[in-house]
């Protein structure tokens, strides 16, 4: 049983019990709840937080907790909001126009599933992968620097910049940024929705691959964008097509993660990489480089190719990058790099969004990446990561083969695959979730038609590979349920 599943649990039999008390009578000590239910002392405090939250108990510091008194007189009834509808619409000459943000795209990785389902929609590390230790250990030497609680520079502290500069740029360095080019942001989402708010204006094309992260088509569209796709292949972003869609729309912005594409997990082939950078420069248009999955390269990845902004003097590339994924979902410290006047309105917008990013988490995150435990941090999950993606691949090949598989990836979360034609992808991704496995449809993926039903399965957010196997045999019988007829197939895995 999970630790979420027992706070639940023990939430659930205090808030019925709780009945047998007086107002204001105080429940047994946490000691003696530990006793009792056979719980941890941290299970406790949180069934208790939870109950607190709900007005069920009143906690004192020092002195326990007791039945709260009963609430006062009744709620008035709701007001009329309906008038919001038209404040929210967009005006135009013919009368307002709806208009909506949409982040389901974005919170189908951001939800977790209830207690007992498999991950395999997860956008983070497991538990179990993230550095907790060293990020406790950073945090509190972090906390004991001098001025560490006080107003950092509004770009991000110079050493943290002059490090993202230094990953950016690679060994040599001679093309790269410097520190000087670099703003530190609250993660890469953050460092997203500046630099598309910084470069495109409401109402103007936006390129993007296709298919690709909902989160960035959720800030384009928030901004009043026009996502255009441009279709990604084995060996990512294809170079004519992005002419094409270039000439034929006008715009000035292409938004690419050349490294573990999300979702796809395809690398830009070399002979493209200066081909795109070449193309966006004569259109006149800037590359936002989403470098997302930099640090998640599995054990098997080889020599990584280094960033499109690491030669680039010219000032075409908008680079961003995060700690985020590679460490902890709280963790929320990136970087936007730029060259050129673009760079003083990314800084504004920043400023004007944010004002700054903790100082404390700055800090923190300047003590992770500088001690001894972050290379060690590094290695640890390429070594996980791998066996996690094949066991993943052989699984769906063993049990699910009518799921068809893209090649798999040397870096990122997740594998990409095909169901088969006639599928109905919301029945599917709702036979899983009674299955008891999570997983993301891939209809958000793309901003316009998609040619097919797809589904992103992750590896990174389970426990190992037993989780896994388990996890697949859900999926099986998901299939088996919303599948067209006789396109199941695959070997039972044990029960």
């Amino acid at each position: 049983m999970t630790e979420r599943s027992s706070v639940a649990d023990l939430a659930r039999t205090l808030r019925e019990e709780v009945d047998r008390y007086s107002p204001g009578e105080r429940l047994p000590s946490s000691r003696a709840l530990v006793e009792r239910y056979r719980v941890s002392p941290v299970t406790v405090s949180r069934a208790l937080a939870q109950l607190a939250a709900e007005g069920v108990v009143v906690t004192r510091p020092g002195a326990g907790a007791y039945r709260a008194e009963p609430s006062g007189p009744a709620k008035p009834a709701p007001g009329d909001t309906s008038w919001q509808e038209v404040a929210l619409s967009a005006q135009t000459a013919a009368g307002p126009v709806p208009r909506s943000v949409d982040a389901s795209g974005v919170l189908v990785t951001l939800a977790e599933p209830p207690p007992g389902v498999i991950e395999f929609n997860g956008g983070y590390l497991h538990p179990s992968l993230q550095p907790e230790r060293a990020l406790a250990a950073a945090l509190a030497r972090a906390g004991r620097r001098p001025g560490a609680w006080s107003r950092p520079p509004t770009d991000g502290l110079f050493e943290l910049r002059a490090w993202f500069a230094r990953q950016i740029a690679g060994p040599g360095g001679e093309g790269g940024p410097t520190g000087a080019d670099v703003l530190i942001t609250a993660g890469g989402q953050s460092a997203l929705t500046t630099a598309l708010r910084a470069l495109a204006p409401p109402g103007a094309p936006v390129l993007v691959e296709s298919p690709t992260y909902p989160g960035m088509l959720a800030v384009a569209r928030a901004a009043g964008q026009r996502p255009v796709p441009v279709p990604v292949d084995a060996d990512g972003l294809r170079p004519e097509l992005l002419a094409a869609a270039l000439r034929a729309t006008g715009a000035r912005v292409l938004v690419c993660q050349p490294l573990f594409q999300n979702p796809t997990g395809a690398v830009l082939a070399r002979e493209r990489r200066r081909e795109v950078v070449r193309i966006a420069r004569e259109a006149g248009a800037f590359v936002v480089e989403d470098d997302f999955a930099r640090s998640l390269n599995h054990e098997d990845a080889g020599a990584l190719p280094p960033p499109l902004a690491a030669d680039d003097p010219d000032g075409v590339v908008v680079h961003l990058r995060s700690l985020t994924k590679i460490t902890s979902p709280s963790l929320r410290v990136g970087a936007l790099a730029a060259r050129g006047p673009v760079l003083e309105r990314l800084r504004a917008i920043h400023v004007v969004d944010q004002f700054f990013v903790p100082r404390p988490l700055q800090e923190a995150a300047l003590e992770l990446v500088g001690s001894p435990a972050w290379p060690r941090h590094l290695r640890a999950v390429a070594a996980a990561l791998r066996p996690r993606r094949d066991h993943l691949a052989a699984e769906l090949r063993r049990q699910v083969p009518a799921l068809v598989q893209a090649a798999a990836p040397r870096g990122g979360f997740h594998l990409w695959v095909r169901a088969p034609e006639g599928t109905d992808e919301a029945a599917l991704t709702g036979a899983a979730l009674r299955a008891g496995v999570a997983v993301t449809p891939g209809r958000p993926y793309f901003c316009a038609e998609p040619p097919a039903v797809h589904l992103r399965l992750g590896f990174a957010a389970t426990a190992g590979t037993a989780e896994i196997t388990e996890g697949v045999r859900r999926l099986r019988t998901a299939c088996a349920q919303a599948l067209p007829h006789g396109a199941g197939g695959g070997e039972p895995a044990p029960a």
